[in-house]
């Protein structure tokens, strides 16, 4: 948790499909501002390898490209905005939106906060390191992700969301540097994005089962706004 919340168990999965299809919609209309042919677009292509990966429907991700690009004749703004602030028993939390409506997302942070602490821009990313951040799986059998994160310029390496991946952590400023690298080591890029990283997470086993409990539950109230694309949690693990 120490990088990225994610919500645990097939039934939170399942029902976080849905928004998980709309984040993905949000970063390939974004990226696809740069054009709508993935084949020169990077940021594009590695979007859409996602969005296939979790099998996002072909009309969906179509429907985005096109918005994205201009092509509908719509206009798409989304606007970043970082909350930052306390889940239950001060476990340190960053939450990433991509709004249309910076009105509406305000309102909806601060009540969703009210069961921690909403803090104000800086109170805790002091704590969290901004970090290029690239799930990789080994293109072949003797990939050696040790020697892969040296070749590349990576800054260090841990074991990815799926068994026998890679997240492979850069410099911010070294994360298209690094993922256009990584295939010559033995690695198939899957994703690529800046993200952040608790320096100091706090280990679940120091919480209590009904604390942690709320830490979980005020995470996963969170990641069912619709306007949040990812949210960094200061626990380990």
């Amino acid at each position: 948790m120490g990088a990225q919340w994610k919500a645990k168990g097939k039934e939170l999965a399942a029902n976080a499909r849905g928004r998980l299809f709309g984040r993905l919609a949000k970063d390939i209309m974004i990226a696809a501002r740069a054009g709508a042919d993935p084949a020169g677009n990077s940021r594009l292509r590695l979007v859409l390898e996602q969005a296939r990966k979790v099998s996002m429907p072909k009309e969906t991700l179509d429907r985005a490209i096109k918005k994205g690009a201009g092509l509908t004749g719509e206009t798409v703004h989304f606007e970043h905005v970082i909350y930052e602030g306390f889940a239950p028993h001060q476990v340190a939390v960053m939450v990433e939106c991509l709004t249309d409506n910076v009105k509406r997302t305000a309102p909806e942070m601060r009540v969703l906060f009210r069961k921690g602490q909403l803090g104000t821009s800086g109170s805790v990313s002091w704590d969290f390191d901004h970090l290029g951040m690239i799930e990789a799986e080994p293109a072949t059998k003797d990939a050696d992700p040790e020697a892969a994160a040296i070749e590349s310029g990576a800054q260090d390496f841990e074991p990815g969301e799926e068994e026998g991946n890679t997240l492979f952590l850069t410099d911010a400023s070294d994360l298209d540097l690094v993922s256009r690298a990584l295939p010559a080591h033995g690695f198939t890029v899957l994703s690529a994005k800046l993200g952040y990283k608790s320096k100091n997470p706090i280990d679940p086993a120091s919480l209590s089962a009904a604390d942690l409990e709320e830490v979980e539950a005020f995470l996963h109230a969170i990641d069912g706004n619709d306007d949040v694309q990812n949210v960094y949690v200061g626990l380990a693990g």
